[in-house]
């Protein structure tokens, strides 16, 4: 096998995304399966990359088959990987003896699949809290211990499913009455996961996942006893996406911009010509209920920190009107960061919204009822994640759920606030048009600011952070939260956060520095900040904690390189323009030219700084 069969087998796979796109959100297994089977071929032919991930799945049940459609998804993806299989209920001899081939394979991500035949330690019927609590307690211990054996392995994250609750009831519908049963018992047990997972662990949802699906259909018991598969043969394809889409948000790819056709989307028929009081979105009937539903599942996304824009060929004032005048409407203006409504194609439009809200495309989810325009979208904007909707707008929330699009790491303060902070943004941007001084604008945004070292209460972002942020990137490199608890126990390592407000808004953590000391030299390890705080002088007020802490630590030159990326081209000049030297020509560094630049520490850094507060 060649390159070209490679190729062949990421656009096969493409096929099969949008084969269950439209097909009720179901994967042709058959497919996925061929697949797998050529993919491990065409490894054991060409070889696996030395970049490769090195991902290991465990389970207390056969994962073969999901290791091979897991290895499909994150090639059809993009991602190389190593795959290390486990042997069957072998969770305990990887994990337990550290002299393994786990540990000898070194892996950045340990996948653990589990299911209720793992729990151990049952309340007895009629038993107190206190005896159910030390039940619990008894079970945690056990994933405590798997915890920190991997937690060992300091660049290592950790997937775990939780329990999915059986489908059998041996006390039937008293089941749901006694928090002894076994039903409940396994929800306290999965909730119990969730609470004491440290930061290194993601808990995936499997048992939403079987609920969704149905029980019956979940389960496979023949299966099971016969070749020990922990759930029926076609939900690979569902288990495996669930994986990759929290792999991607440990690589940084995550989406954070849902971009919202309004005729027939938000609501029903055309404000243009019903006008906005007779558009369909009355509580009272059945469609307009629809079309609230779907608006409610959109506001619910917002208050979590995904921002909402407006992609509309509609008349401005005339589409702003339902959200000003229909009191049926949930969604309001102010819930959208962007508006564009005009005539111009939507793929125009869309790059416009990802220009002024200063994001990425691939930062972008559309919707839009219209098949015609998610074709153009689709075509036009590859990197747009386009979401097919179905006929009926009762089902237009299950489309996006399906899709799952905003699937990330952790959720933060910084998170919550940050639809806000861009509605704020348009504040911003308007006043800065009454100013001809952009130093009198600065001044008049009444920034304070903060560049300290990186405590415990910031550590959560700051992981986030150098996790998601692709443009104002020096480096990109990533980091887990493992690494990142190693390198505060590190003398030789200075992690510097800055925060940011003014008098619209406070936009908590918004750069993150990485200092290490080597051979009496300040390398900048990692460098970056949001977009959204450009051309206010952010990098110059974090520059001069940068050049303090490198004193601190006795070096006589800062370092900073640049590596070039697909995205990070807005940064090529930032070393220079902070007034560093470069350092000969450009090294070769992944196929990419990388540039050293150099500081003296003992140079003052006198340009004016408009944001006042500590450093």
């Amino acid at each position: 096998m060649n390159m070209e069969e490679k190729v062949d087998i990421s656009k096969l796979f493409l096929k099969v995304m949008e084969g269950r796109a439209s097909n009720l959100n179901e994967y042709d297994v058959t497919i996925l399966m061929k697949l797998a089977n050529r993919l491990k071929k065409w490894k054991e032919s060409e070889g696996i990359q030395n970049s490769a991930m090195r991902i290991a799945i465990l389970g207390s049940y056969s994962i073969q088959h999901f290791a091979g459609v897991l290895d499909v998804f994150l090639q059809g993806s993009g991602i190389e990987t190593c795959i290390y299989e486990g042997e069957y209920d072998g969770i305990n001899m990887d994990v337990l003896d550290e002299h393994s081939k786990l540990y000898q394979f070194k892996p950045e991500i340990v996948i653990l699949m589990t299911h209720s035949p793992d729990i151990h330690y049952f309340p007895e019927l009629l038993s107190s809290e206190e005896q159910i609590n030390d039940a619990l307690q008894h079970q945690m211990a056990y994933y405590r211990n798997l915890w920190a054996h991997i937690g060992k392995m300091s660049d290592c994250q950790i997937m775990q499913t939780n329990f999915v609750v059986p489908m059998h009831r041996a006390l039937g519908n008293m089941e749901a009455g006694y928090s002894f049963s076994q039903s409940n018992y396994i929800r306290l047990l999965n909730l119990e996961l969730a609470k004491e997972r440290p930061k290194y662990v993601t808990i995936i949802d499997v048992d939403y996942l079987a609920s969704a699906v149905g029980k019956k259909r979940w389960f496979d018991y023949s299966a099971y006893f016969l070749t020990k598969s922990g759930f029926h043969v076609d939900f690979l394809g569902d288990v495996a996406f669930l994986f990759l889409s929290e792999i991607l948000a440990i690589k940084g790819r995550i989406r954070k911009c849902l971009v919202l056709d309004l005729d027939n989307t938000l609501w029903g028929g055309v404000v243009g010509d019903d006008g906005y009081d007779k558009i369909q979105i009355d509580p009272h009937n059945a469609v307009g209920e629809s079309y609230r539903y779907f608006q409610q599942y959109v506001k619910n996304l917002r208050d979590r920190g995904v921002i909402l824009a407006v992609c509309s060929k509609n008349e401005e004032e005339t589409a702003k009107q339902p959200f000003e005048k229909n009191p049926d409407m949930i969604l309001k203006l102010s819930d959208f960061a962007s508006f564009m409504a005009n005539w111009n194609d939507k793929a125009s439009n869309i790059r416009e919204i990802a220009k002024e809200l200063n994001i990425g495309i691939d930062s972008l989810v559309f919707v839009d009822d219209n098949p015609a325009e998610r074709e153009l979208v689709k075509q036009f904007l590859p990197d747009v994640l386009v979401v097919d909707l179905p006929e009926d707008p009762a089902e237009y929330a299950d489309a996006l759920e399906a899709a799952a699009p905003f699937e990330w790491v952790e959720l933060t303060k910084e998170d919550l606030n940050r639809a806000d902070s861009y509605q704020a943004d348009r504040e911003r941007a308007k006043l800065s048009e009454s100013f001809v001084d952009y130093g009198d604008y600065l001044q008049s945004l009444q920034m304070e600011g903060t560049a300290d070292i990186v405590g415990e209460s910031q550590t959560e972002r700051f992981v986030q952070l150098i996790n998601k942020s692709n443009q104002f990137n020096l480096r990109t490199k990533r980091y887990t939260d493992a690494q990142i608890e190693e390198m505060q126990k590190d003398g030789n390592v200075r992690m510097i956060y800055v925060n940011l407000k003014d008098r619209f808004t406070n936009y908590g953590i918004i750069s993150c520095i990485i200092l290490r000391k080597t051979d009496g030299q300040c390398f900048i390890d990692t460098w970056l900040m949001s977009c959204r705080v450009l051309k206010r002088g952010v990098e110059d007020f974090a520059f001069r904690k940068v050049i303090e802490e490198a004193r601190n630590m006795g070096c006589e030159r800062i370092i900073g390189e640049y590596i070039p990326t697909k995205k990070n081209g807005m940064v090529k000049d930032f070393y220079s323009d902070l007034g560093f030297r470069l350092l000969g020509e450009p090294i070769e560094k992944d196929m990419m030219e990388s540039r050293l630049y150099e500081y003296p520490v003992q140079k003052d850094y006198k340009k004016r700084i408009y944001i006042t507060g500590g450093v």
